[in-house]
């Protein structure tokens, strides 16, 4: 047997022991399709009660409960964190094209940090970066290690659900700022069909279906098929986007007891190898040139999955779940880097490159009993579990120079000979979970206490292909998380509450610089806020405070390594955050819905390089504030069938390095949308609709610096779509 599937194998049998002892705790609700008083047929958000996937119930705009927060279904109101979402609906205004516009107005997300670029979806929430650490997949651990970083296709999502502030009491590997839990989407017990065509800026042009209903009129078989093939250049010379993707789903509900759903992926995506822009480190002023070579300036990656979500329930008590997935990536790139003038001719810049080839495999498995049951006037949920996470990860890397960029034509490609590999790294984690929580109510009150104890082993081997030779590192880490938090439900409708939280990560890849494996990164966080749904209006509001303190995190550094500058991994000593974030969710009976936050984060470097301590982190801006609405135009009048939306998106000012020797400009950026059902002018047209959409309306196209290097802001990008739903 192939050696991934037999690992699959093994980790999935892990858990089936438990089958005894568990069941599910509620039936379940699909997604299904509806009509709005505009005649624009829409997929309301999947309602699950129950722990599987992380699953949002929404109305519009506004997420009411998953189970991110507690891996059970919990109202939001109810969480003892700050959680919020990103519902189906503010997808369907947006339109996003990356995961990275998908989060763009969620309190607290920093976004645009490294500028732009295609190849990863880098992000920081609360002052520290989340992209290894803090995205998660249908409630399953989505492991990154070097350049291997799973890519997210948001046109594959019903939404996000976003928890802040250290979670490992119950999801083990995460980071300080929180997790973001990424929800596939899910197959429909009644039939819903979705077409649609794309043209936008850059010559971009992209297809892409969704199908799902049951299987026939009489099995309990329910399917869902989503794909989209897309061709597109960038703003970049020699930096395409082209992506081909499907994802098929398939459930099995014989009654109301049991639901198993097995959800897949593949995707293969063709960008560059960099994207950047030219630097002058000495003059501190980043170009408007490629710094790369268009001629050696490949990227392309394929990944797959294939998971699970099991629940069955044996009575009113207890449930099991046992969710599981094998995902496996590879990526093949060429890069080149322009890095400093020529000595002897000031118009060429002197140039390096290389190659390099990554694998990783992971296979995450996840098992839980969930009991309810009331003692005296105590109403208990009690989830317990064992998770088991798996890493394989492969790095070959060569280093060499191309030739030099000529910046009278920066466009020209310059053939490059193929670099052979000089480095390989090859590294396995294991990594297993045990966890126990209680959800005590008690009148108006909600009592949350969890626990948790991991283990992780990591074995590292350096190989040096050219000198010969192999270096084994040995690492075994443990470690104790948990939280504690209380709300209380005011008879007016305010719900106060207060937590306290820690995470433990271990850290998958080597430090290019010293060849050692990463520390385990560690942290601890306060909160205190209050949530508020307002009565007879489906608005939600909330306010949070917050202080996390994190040890070992990892970040990008720019470093002279033996063959020149590279942006690489690296880890600081001690971080800390405090600040304060506001949100608001709304969608009114008058066709208004909006999204708005406001975030103040004070990022301080408490222990780390001389120089650097007591002073911000980089490219974390103070004050960040966002506001998004959508509207409808009345039925009953002149324009009925169109809809608009716009958005800005404030970032304050930040510095360009932990040294805090230059400031990144604070910047407001636009985005537009506007929208015509066709069926407004004749029923025959039902399902038709025209989208446009627009991010960075105005262009800006400011620098941004983040760990001493400096980038630009992605420019301004319009996507026109005909969708036609049935």
């Amino acid at each position: 047997m192939h050696q991934p599937l037999r690992t699959a194998l093994r980790l999935a049998l892990a858990g089936t022991s438990l089958l005894t002892l568990a069941a599910i705790a509620h039936a379940q609700e699909p997604a299904v399709a509806t009509t709005t008083d505009t005649g624009a047929t829409v997929l309301e958000d999947i309602v699950v009660d129950g722990g599987s996937g992380g699953v949002i119930t929404a109305d519009g705009y506004v997420g009411k409960s998953s189970a991110t927060g507690a891996k059970v279904d919990t109202p939001f109101v109810q969480t003892p964190q700050s959680i919020s979402s990103v519902t189906q609906q503010q997808m369907e205004d947006r339109n996003p094209q990356t995961l990275l516009d998908t989060l763009a107005y969620t309190p607290g997300t920093r976004i645009g940090a490294y500028g732009f670029d295609p190849r990863f979806d880098s992000f920081t929430v609360r002052g520290f970066d989340v992209t290894y650490t803090g995205v998660f997949r249908d409630n399953l651990r989505q492991p990154g290690a070097g350049s291997s970083l799973f890519k997210t296709e948001p046109y594959g999502l019903e939404g996000v659900s976003i928890l802040r502030g250290p979670s490992s009491a119950l999801y083990g590997a995460s980071g300080a700022g929180g997790l973001y839990n990424l929800i596939s989407k899910r197959p429909t017990e009644e039939t819903f069909n979705e077409v649609q065509v794309q043209y936008g800026s850059h010559d971009r042009y992209q297809g892409q279906f969704d199908l799902s209903g049951p299987v026939n009129d009489t099995d309990p078989f329910y399917y869902r098929l989503t794909g989209l093939m897309r061709d597109a250049d960038t703003e970049q010379v020699g930096v395409p986007d082209d992506r081909a993707y499907i994802a098929p789903a398939l459930t099995w509900k014989p009654d109301e007891d049991t639901r198993l759903t097995i959800l897949g992926e593949y995707s293969r995506t063709k960008t560059g190898g960099t994207a950047a822009y030219y630097y002058d480190a000495t003059a501190g002023e980043v170009s408007d040139f490629f710094a790369g070579n268009p001629a050696f300036n490949d990227s392309i990656q394929t990944q797959g999955r294939i998971g699970y979500e099991f629940e069955h329930r044996l009575n009113d008590v207890f449930t099991f779940r046992q969710n599981a997935r094998a995902s496996t990536l590879d990526t093949e790139a060429d890069w080149a880097f322009a890095y400093q003038p020529n000595a002897d001719d000031p118009t060429l810049l002197d140039s390096s490159a290389g190659s390099f080839e990554e694998r990783l495999d992971a296979y995450v498995i996840d098992n839980q009993i969930e009991a309810k049951f009331d003692t005296g006037a105590l109403s208990h949920t009690l989830l317990a579990g064992i998770d088991i996470t798996k890493i394989h990860w492969k790095s070959l890397n060569g280093y060499g120079v191309s030739p030099p960029l000529d910046t009278t034509d920066p466009t020209a490609g310059r053939p490059v000979d193929p670099i052979p590999y000089q480095t390989k790294s090859v590294q396995d984690q294991l990594q297993t979970g045990l966890y126990l929580q209680d959800q005590l109510r008690f009148d108006a009150w909600t009592f949350t206490l969890g626990g948790r104890h991991d283990w992780v082993s990591t074995d590292t081997d350096n190989t040096d292909l050219v000198a010969g030779g192999t270096t084994t590192i040995s690492q075994d880490d443990s470690a104790f998380s948990w939280r504690a938090g209380a709300t209380y439900e005011t008879p007016f409708g305010i719900t106060p509450y207060a937590s306290y939280s820690t995470a433990f990560s271990p850290n998958a890849g080597v430090n290019q610089e010293t060849g050692n494996p990463f520390k385990p990164t560690e942290s601890e966080q306060q909160e205190i806020g209050i949530k508020y749904l307002l009565p007879n209006s489906n608005t939600l509001l909330t306010a949070a405070l917050f202080n996390i303190d994190q040890e070992n995190g990892l970040y990008y550094e720019v470093v002279d390594l033996d063959t020149g500058p590279a942006n690489i991994q690296v880890q600081r000593g001690k971080l800390r955050s405090r600040g304060f974030e506001f949100e608001a969710n709304t969608s009114l009976d008058n066709g208004l819905s909006l999204i708005a936050s406001y975030t103040y984060t004070q990022a301080k470097i408490i222990e780390g390089p001389t120089g650097t301590v007591g002073n911000d982190v980089s490219s974390v801006p103070r004050h960040m504030a966002s506001l998004w609405a959508h509207y409808e135009m009345p039925e009953d009048g002149p324009l009925h069938g169109l809809g608009f939306g716009a958005g800005v998106r404030f970032i304050g000012t930040s510095y360009g390095s932990d040294y805090n020797s230059s400031k990144n400009s604070s910047r407001a950026l636009v985005d537009a949308a506007l929208d015509f059902d066709f069926a407004a002018i004749n029923k025959d047209y039902e399902g038709l609709k025209l989208q446009v959409n627009a991010t960075n309306l105005f262009d800006r196209r400011e620098a941004v610096c983040s760990a001493g290097f400096c980038y630009r802001d992605q420019g301004r990008t319009v996507i026109g779509t005909l969708k036609y739903t049935w």
